[in-house]
């Protein structure tokens, strides 16, 4: 429980005995009944000097230096009034509760520190290299150097399997808690588990680039990104403070030298405003939401790079997608090979995939790995040209017409005429959700090859989960019309905006933005990038690994789960809530003492336990977010 991890601080332990000996005092000095006073005071002037000496420091340089926004110069005034009063019990109750605020806001925001930090603390100091006896801390090890990984070891260092095979538990990351299969060739990361079976993994990254370190990097620093709630209280706080310490001298000159009212009762009444006017629990109520949510999706594989981009998801009212690899597998698969013009299936395959080998695109690599499959041998290229978005072109060794071009139909009609046989196979494929790609020599079309890429079985469970928040979706695709129709009726977006190109993406997306508001667009962090900057917040999927999508995304999954936007949806909402709840509270629990304090109707003590109270309420309450549980869709 949260009461029983704060006792087990130190200093929390060493301030409620203080206050278990203090708050029997102050009740007995209720009744006139003090301790003798050569006892009390030096008694009490040891409390106050060994809880309060940083508070009544700092309370003195910010006098020296004008500063009148400072809280410590509220305590500070405040501690000096009670004991000018000869009310030494409140004067150390003042001291005390307000270190217990203070200790509190620590509390909190170290707790919400605490799962980056255990995070951090998983990636060893040291490794193992191949061919010694001794390990060697990380940070002497360099890229290239191979590290030998042995069954429960942590791996220490990004890299590559050059040796063995292993489950390898990546959840510190990915938040996945299923372990994968690592074998030569699959890269491996920071942090993560190697559970079974010998690895040797040659290092890709040093140890203060690894993705493991730029999450906690990133993350630590996103709390310092302040959100616009945060932005307000600051704002708010320098221009409260000097006003409440303007009306609490108010408050004593005017019934005193107007009224003629007694000097000491409105001296304290200006010391309750004083205590009241201290806004702790208002400072800590938006850092600690935001630190505690923020955590919370970094542990499931999430990466906010800012407070703002937390409570936008809380606003957000559509979400555009990217098809491939964001709403489908991203895995493409060749489905159908039609040859045409007396083209052979293997001569057609080999023509295409010599071209493709060129290119980094997912399609690309199914069609050269279909042409391996069929032990086919590719066609050597040369002037090798993509165009983005349509297709590639380029000079064929091998065949006799040497130009071909090679991708979508708009593309080849741009150069070519075809027949009614090609425009039916391909209006075909696209009725079935397939995309097809053409291929043509400078004479004739060769063939159209059909590529299929599986929908994500939690697709449509996420579109659906986020129609229920009210949310509205798109799909911006650069794929034909007809395969993404089938897409969208298949898992059930609301618009299609299909055969767009990089930069029409961009114009699509701000129509959305000027129709909605605030929208998010989730796509894979590198051929979306532009559209992920206009977006109120760019979400790039399965970014582990990927150092440009977490770069050029405000939010970067580590794993490919789409379940988690609606988590991050409801999360930002419940952030947000609980951001207007601390605020809206300690704003009317000042209010409400405040005017007590003006009308004589407060006492010290109240104002003291009413804010403790209230920055126990807050920091409770924002550190409930840590705990936060995506719903089951």
């Amino acid at each position: 429980m949260l009461v029983t991890e704060i006792f087990k601080e130190t200093k929390f332990k060493r301030l409620a005995v203080t206050l278990l000996f203090i708050i029997p005092l102050e009740i007995l000095s209720i009744f006139s009944v003090h301790l003798p006073s050569f006892i009390e005071y030096p008694l009490f002037a040891g409390i106050i000097f060994f809880f309060g000496r940083e508070v009544i420091w700092g309370g003195i340089q910010s006098l020296l230096r004008f500063n009148f926004s400072n809280i410590n110069l509220l305590m500070t005034v405040a501690t000096f009034g009670a004991l000018y009063l000869g009310e030494l019990e409140e004067a150390v109750v003042i001291i005390i509760l307000f270190a217990v605020s203070e200790a509190l806001e620590e509390f909190g925001i170290t707790r919400s520190q605490n799962a980056l930090e255990e995070l951090a603390e998983k990636t060893p100091k040291t490794a193992l290299l191949k061919g010694q006896k001794d390990k060697i801390s990380i940070e002497k090890i360099v890229i290239g150097d191979i590290v030998v990984i042995k069954p429960g070891d942590y791996i220490p260092l990004d890299g590559i399997v050059v040796e063995g095979e292993s489950l390898v538990d990546e959840s510190t990351i990915t938040g996945e808690p299923l372990p994968k299969n690592k074998y030569k060739g699959e890269l491996v990361f920071a942090g993560t588990i190697s559970s079974q079976g010998y690895l040797e993994i040659k290092v890709t990254k040093t140890s203060k680039d690894t993705t493991l370190a730029k999450i906690i990097d990133l993350t630590f620093s996103a709390a310092d990104r302040k959100s616009q709630a945060a932005k307000f209280i600051e704002k708010f706080a320098s221009a409260y403070t000097p006003i409440v310490m303007g009306v609490a001298l108010l408050v004593t000159i005017v019934p005193v030298f107007g009224f003629n009212q007694p000097f000491n009762t409105w001296f304290v009444q200006s010391l309750t405003l004083l205590l009241i006017a201290c806004p702790c629990a208002l400072v800590i109520s938006t850092p600690i939401t935001i630190f505690s949510a923020i955590g919370n999706a970094t542990r499931r594989g999430v990466l906010i790079k800012g407070g703002q981009f937390l409570e936008e998801m809380g606003r957000i009212k559509a979400i555009a997608f990217d098809k491939t690899r964001t709403l489908t597998q991203g895995e493409p698969m060749v489905s159908d090979v039609i040859p045409l013009n007396g083209v052979s299936k293997q001569e057609l395959l080999n023509c295409m995939a010599g071209a493709e080998a060129f290119s980094e695109h997912p399609i690309a690599k199914s069609i050269v790995e279909s042409a391996h499959k069929m032990a086919g041998e590719m066609h050597s290229y040369s002037n090798f040209k993509a165009v983005m978005g349509k297709g590639i072109s380029g000079e064929c060794l091998v065949c006799v017409d040497k130009h071909h071009c090679i991708g979508t139909l708009r593309f080849i009609m741009e150069e070519h005429s075809v027949d009614k046989r090609v425009i039916e196979i391909v209006e075909g494929f696209e009725k079935d959700g397939k995309t097809a790609i053409v291929v043509c020599d400078a004479k004739k079309v060769k063939g159209v090859i059909g590529v299929v890429d599986a929908i994500r079985p939690e697709s449509k469970a996420t579109i659906h989960e986020l129609h229920r928040l009210k949310v509205k979706t798109a799909m911006l695709t650069g794929d034909n019309a007809s395969a993404a129709a089938y897409v969208a009726k298949e898992v059930g977006v609301d618009e299609i905006h299909a055969n767009l190109l990089p930069d029409e993406k961009v114009i699509q997306l701000t129509n959305l933005v000027t129709k909605y508001g605030d929208v998010a667009m989730v796509g894979d962090g590198v051929n979306d990038a532009p559209a992920l900057t206009i977006a109120s917040v760019g979400i790039a999927m399965g970014a582990i690994g990927s150092e440009v999508a977490v770069e050029n995304a405000d939010v970067a999954l580590m794993n490919n789960n789409l379940q988690l936007i609606p988590f991050l949806v409801r999360l930002g909402r419940e952030a947000n809530r609980t951001i207007r709840f601390n605020i809206g509270g300690a704003l009317g629990v000042k209010i409400l003492f405040l005017l007590m304090a003006l009308f004589g109707k407060s006492s010290l003590a109240l104002a003291i336990f009413a804010d403790v109270g209230m920055t126990i309420v807050v920091v409770t309450n924002g550190l409930r977010l840590f705990s936060f549980e995506p719903k089951k869709i």
